[in-house]
């Protein structure tokens, strides 16, 4: 049989966010559903999902840009061993660019560590990392004397600043509705594969099934 229940139609048709792709779950054939789940399980086997991947790009894509800015910063400033002493052994929280750098290695760590490594579902890791993020730089600049000190005075605490939320902005309406969006489409189906295996017969339909008896003769006993 190839179509499904009216009550799994129903329950297709009144999910959110993805009718269209659920709504062609209706006419597809049992063995087509299994190779829907077999496909699931393999996205699942490769333990994240390419949009989480693209996030954890963008986290490493956050540091590393922010290293190389710093590195510039190093450079233009009378080179990078003088300038690195300073400010990393002389450290000085009113010139220094080095917490700049601190704090985007504390996002780099906390983000990895809680959507790759452990695969976390809940935004309460980037909610933190941005609110650090955005109460530190914000006391910085207002304390700070970093813009009698150039351009870079002005390019890294605005730089850390707009990653810092575009990776708020990147997990929460992308990855989380996304991953979200994937696993009820498995569920349903993997239903409706459940439901069509039920109804349908495991051998197959035989000949015998279509059996009819013939036709008696006109006038006879058997009419009756």
């Amino acid at each position: 049989m190839n179509h499904l229940p009216d009550d799994l139609d129903n329950a297709l048709s009144g999910s959110q966010g993805s009718h269209a792709s659920l709504l062609s779950v209706h006419s597809v054939h049992p063995g087509q559903l299994m190779a829907r789940i077999e496909s699931y399980e393999g996205r699942e086997k490769k333990g994240i999902s390419d949009v989480r991947r693209t996030f954890c790009l963008f986290v490493t894509f956050d540091l590393l840009f922010v290293t190389l800015l710093w590195i510039i910063e190093l450079n233009v400033n009378g080179g990078i061993e003088n300038t690195l002493e300073k400010e990393v052994m002389q450290y000085d929280y009113y010139s220094s660019y080095f917490d700049i750098f601190l704090l985007a290695v504390f996002r780099f760590k906390v983000l990895i560590l809680a959507y790759a490594v452990c695969r976390l579902r809940h935004w309460w890791a980037v909610a933190l990392t941005t609110a650090v993020t955005s109460a530190f730089l914000l006391a910085k600049v207002i304390l700070s004397k970093l813009f009698s000190q150039g351009a870079f005075g002005y390019v890294l605490p605005i730089i850390s600043f707009i990653l810092a939320w575009i990776e708020t902005w990147f997990l929460d309406f992308k990855v989380l509705p996304q991953e979200a969006e994937e696993e009820t489409r498995r569920l349903l189906v993997q239903d409706a594969s459940e439901r069509a295996a039920l109804i349908q017969p495991p051998g197959g339909l035989s000949d015998g099934q279509f059996y009819s008896p013939p036709e008696s003769e006109a006038g006879s006993d058997e009419e009756f």
